[in-house]
């Protein structure tokens, strides 16, 4: 993995690291506290906002006659308005705490692209390598809702992979990675600050699957195991963009699989 900064100096510049640049001591039980459940209130507020807004702009839309119900059209405004729930809610909890500074972005070199790519990539073989011992010990993981097509499998799945790229990972990376983990860093070490934050988004996506309930866990361990790498590069990065590219570029390769599958 690459150790440039944003600033191309070539490391993870101590002085940038939130729990250093804002003076307080990461040690306290009470600023520990307060972290913790800030960082809850982040991912309710945006699961709230969510649901606030993709139910009644998925009926409108019926209404209008612009999607039909359960169609291709639905699923797919369905998710990008959820997403923007989720944006919007990052932005406001930035706003409403003034912490527009745990929104670390930087554009990206060379360096910075392939690490995008090599991560995408390793994330997907390991899914697959997951999801191949789980059948070996006679397990599964639970189906995505997500993945599920509502009409032509080709239309959707080349649909998700824009999808994927210009929202889904992105978004989820400000959510979990800026606003979550970066504001836990504030308090915790690195790795308790990676570690809450992958478990949270392994939960998140809890709601979102089919299974049994030991089909959804095993999918819950496996996001949070993938949160991990992504909260990790974001650690050694400093950048959003790069574990949100590296997000959106594994989730698109996951719909070029089942495109490829489909045809």
């Amino acid at each position: 993995m690459s150790d440039d900064g944003p600033d191309g100096s070539g490391g993870h510049d101590d002085t940038a690291v939130p729990d250093a640049a804002d003076g307080h001591d990461t040690h306290d039980p009470l600023r520990r506290l307060r972290r913790l459940a800030s960082a809850l209130f982040a991912v309710l507020l945006a699961l709230l906002v969510a649901s606030a807004v993709t139910q009644p702009a998925s009926t409108l839309a019926v209404r209008a006659g612009l999607v039909v119900e359960g169609g291709n059209g639905w699923q797919l405004l369905r998710t990008v308005v959820q997403f923007g729930g989720f944006l919007l809610a990052a932005l406001a909890y930035l706003a409403i705490t003034d912490e527009w500074d745990l929104f670390r972005l930087s554009r990206l070199s060379r360096r910075d692209a392939g690490l995008v790519v090599s991560v995408a990539v390793a994330l997907l073989v390991f899914q697959y390598a997951a999801l191949f011992g789980l059948q070996l010990a006679g397990l599964g993981t639970a189906q995505n809702q997500a993945t599920v097509p509502g009409g032509d499998p080709i239309i959707y799945y080349l649909a998700m992979i824009a999808v994927s790229l210009l929202v889904v990972g992105p978004v989820e990376e400000l959510l979990f990675r800026g606003v979550v983990q970066g504001g836990i860093r504030r308090a915790f070490d690195a790795l308790p600050a990676i570690l809450i934050a992958s478990l949270l988004f392994g939960l998140i996506h809890l709601p979102g699957v089919d299974g049994s309930p030991a089909e959804q866990w095993a999918y819950v361990g496996i996001a949070a195991t993938l949160g991990c790498v992504l909260g990790l590069l974001y650690e050694r990065t400093d950048n959003v963009l790069i574990p949100g590219l590296a997000h959106g570029l594994y989730n698109a390769m996951i719909y070029v699989v089942l495109l490829v599958d489909s045809l």
